[in-house]
């Protein structure tokens, strides 16, 4: 296949017994403890992954480390149950990808320049959890790291503790208590490793996890997470005025790049948005207007600020030249050796959010931009793309000399997170079977409005 082969293998490597591993329970397991956990936040898990999906998170790859098999108990498998947490979490959002680092590595070391998630994940998920000491507590400790040097990502570490009495579990979370029906260690560690996982991607990606658990934006320790994810940003410009310009991008109240740079479009984005939040009407990116965003019914503030702009809605639907689209490969024309890599050149007409997708020697089709290296599809004609590039990936033409299909789609405006699942994976993740290059040009006919433009070429060996 033209593979998507990382240009950079570095797998981590085991990080300590307890690592993700439930460290024996130092008592005697009861006739309950066999039974199979339960989740208990189950609703939040799921109000989170509308979260994920209305903040517009995608294309986050973490790699999760299981235990070594001398450490593995079916009853204490924290791994297993952040799998699961994880999962019931990002159901539609898909927000998350998760890869077992054991399949990773020994994947690559087969075949690393072929196997499709050679593209090493940007994090890796490192934690313990205890299991019942003398004084009937089970604990958690997480923590993301980034894959390329294993530094822990600011602000992402979680640490919680569970008190197993009377057949519940109690814990506590920005210092609102909770209990849960905990009939065994093993539904206490579950209750524990959800509101862990909710816990450290919402703090992550910065949504408002804390009302999926019914904690008001009132309580001192959510005000507090708040003016802490606030100045992280402030501290850093660009990153905070990159962060409005994605959400405002969502909201349909922008439609510029995502770089970090204030433009005059963006300054009146900022003023109808605090507008419609009932905020001064000015271009300040405040605290007041970052903590309003976070407590704001998003679905009504986009139809307010739509509402807002005529101007922009009459500009948007003004007759404008056909979009088209130019893809070339660094082949022109010729037949590539096997095992060459290749280079595509990528070019709008006018400014256009661009997805490409390979259909490989298997008939299976991957999307692979944007990516965890690129998240804004969004390029300019005069600049065009580059893919690779300087994006940590290379793409291969595959070893038994099978033509391949690359397609690239333009649109007027985002519309990657409208698409239906079955055309709608993560990046270097085939589409499930028996998606089809056709399948998903219709898909992107009818989330566009038909406001599309699309380029294909054939690879071959020779």
């Amino acid at each position: 296949m033209l593979s998507f082969a990382g240009r950079f293998a570095r797998f981590a490597a085991p990080l300590g017994a307890c690592l993700l591993a439930a460290c024996a329970a130092t008592g005697p397991a009861g006739p309950q403890a066999t039974a199979p956990p339960t989740s208990s936040f189950g609703p939040a898990l799921r109000c989170m992954d509308g979260l994920l999906l209305d903040h517009g998170v995608r294309d986050v790859s973490v790699s999760i480390e299981s235990a070594e098999p001398s450490q593995r108990n079916a009853r204490h498998d924290a791994g297993g149950m952040l799998i699961a947490a994880i999962s019931d979490m990002t159901q539609r959002s898909r927000a998350i990808r998760l890869v077992a680092a054991d399949a990773q590595a020994g994947a690559a070391a087969q075949a690393p320049l072929r196997a499709t998630y050679a593209v090493a994940p940007q994090y890796t998920l490192r934690g313990a959890l205890r299991g019942v000491d003398g004084g009937g507590t089970v604990g958690i400790d997480l923590a993301l790291l980034l894959t390329q040097d294993m530094s822990v990502v600011p602000g992402s570490a979680t640490h919680g503790a569970a008190l197993l009495r009377n057949g519940r579990a109690e814990f506590a979370l920005l210092r609102q208590p909770f209990a849960v029906p905990a009939a065994s260690v093993a539904q206490a560690q579950r209750a524990l490793s959800e509101l862990a996982a909710i816990e450290l991607f919402g703090r992550f990606v910065k949504v408002p996890y804390w009302s999926c658990l019914g904690i008001a934006a009132e309580n001192p320790a959510v005000t507090a997470e708040i003016q802490d994810w606030y100045d992280a940003m402030a501290a850093r410009p660009a990153e905070l005025v990159g962060y409005f310009q994605q959400q405002l991008r969502i909201r349909q109240a922008y439609d510029g790049p995502i770089d970090g740079t204030v433009s005059p479009a963006f300054k009146d984005a900022v003023v109808r948005t605090r507008g419609a939040l009932g905020l001064s009407r000015e271009p300040k990116l405040s605290l007041e207007l970052f903590r309003a965003y976070l407590g704001a019914d998003l679905a009504a503030l986009q139809a307010r600020v739509r509402t807002a702009a005529p101007a922009l809605a009459s500009a948007a639907a003004a007759p404008a030249a056909p979009l088209t689209l130019q893809l070339t490969s660094s082949a022109e024309g010729r037949r590539l050796a096997r095992g060459e890599a290749v280079q595509l050149s990528i070019r709008p007409s006018r400014d256009a959010h661009v997805y490409c997708y390979l259909q490989d020697e298997k008939r299976q089709v991957t999307r692979f931009f944007p990516n965890r290296f690129r998240r804004d599809s969004r390029v300019a004609p005069t600049a065009g793309l580059q893919l690779p590039g300087s994006m940590r990936f290379e793409l291969i033409m595959n070893p038994r000399g099978v033509a391949e299909t690359v397609t690239c789609f333009a649109t007027e405006r985002d519309v990657l997170a409208e698409l239906p699942p079955g055309v709608n994976g993560g990046d270097f993740q085939p589409l499930p079977a028996p998606a089809t290059l056709d399948q998903v040009r219709q898909a992107f006919v009818k989330a566009s409005g038909g406001a599309l433009a699309l380029d294909s070429i054939e690879l071959r060996s020779r």
